[in-house]
């Protein structure tokens, strides 16, 4: 009886043993997989930051050589500033409010996270009516909204030659669709250049290296306060 007494035990301490095997040999499996859960999730899941600016020559960089128009200057300050955000060019001379409206899907499928709008000099140049330019401003915030994209507006003054009352009109536009969409705006993109002989190109319109420089510097603490608000 004794021997068989030691034998069930002998056969119960094994039985224990392989029952803590395999506890340790599930829990490894399941740890395994979690890990190639993390490890394989594509890259494309966690968002990344990706700012287009939709503008028109003061943007494109027309007058300056190629790497130091606006977006480029401004990448080097967000980078400068830790903030790891890819800048996309979408700026094309000559376009009006309504240009940049036209072209709005085709800047949009490149998919960006933030769209900063700098538009309107030339419809103040045409002297359009400044109707035009709150639809156009209104439809691309909204539709860039409405895809979940982070919108910021540079305002732009109209030249003075058009008259007092023209000016305000212009000036109150880009102060009535930030406030009815609720998107930060800077108030004069060209703040601290304009009529600056020293900071802008021969044609006394577009700024040069280091009038964009000025302009960079002078948007940089609006810019990086806003990315980082849309990604908190």
């Amino acid at each position: 009886m004794s021997k068989l007494f030691a034998a069930a035990q002998q056969m119960d301490r094994l039985a224990m043993r392989l029952k803590v095997r395999m506890q340790f040999v599930t829990f490894f499996a399941a740890a395994a997989t979690v890990g190639m859960v993390m490890f394989n999730t594509p890259a494309a899941a966690v968002e990344s930051c990706r700012l287009a600016v939709l503008g028109d020559s003061l943007t494109a960089g027309y007058g300056v050589p190629e790497g130091e128009a606006f977006p480029d200057q401004l990448q080097h300050a967000l980078s400068e500033r830790g903030v790891d955000c890819q800048v996309i060019n979408a700026g094309v001379s000559g376009d009006t409010s309504a240009g940049g409206r036209a072209r709005l899907d085709w800047v949009l499928a490149d998919k960006p996270t933030h769209l900063l709008v700098e538009l309107g000099a030339n419809d103040a140049l045409r002297a359009l009516p400044v109707d035009q330019l709150r639809d156009n401003l209104d439809a691309i915030v909204g539709t860039a909204q409405g895809q979940g994209i982070s919108v910021m507006l540079a305002g732009m003054l109209a030249p003075p030659n058009l008259g007092n009352q023209y000016g305000r009109d212009f000036a109150a536009i880009y102060r009535e669709v930030a406030e009815r969409h609720g998107i930060p705006l800077y108030p004069f993109f060209l703040e601290g250049v304009a009529a600056n002989r020293e900071l802008l190109i021969e044609d006394a319109m577009h700024p040069n290296v280091r009038g964009i420089a000025t302009i960079t510097r002078s948007i940089i603490p609006s810019v990086v306060d806003w990315i980082h608000l849309g990604i908190e």
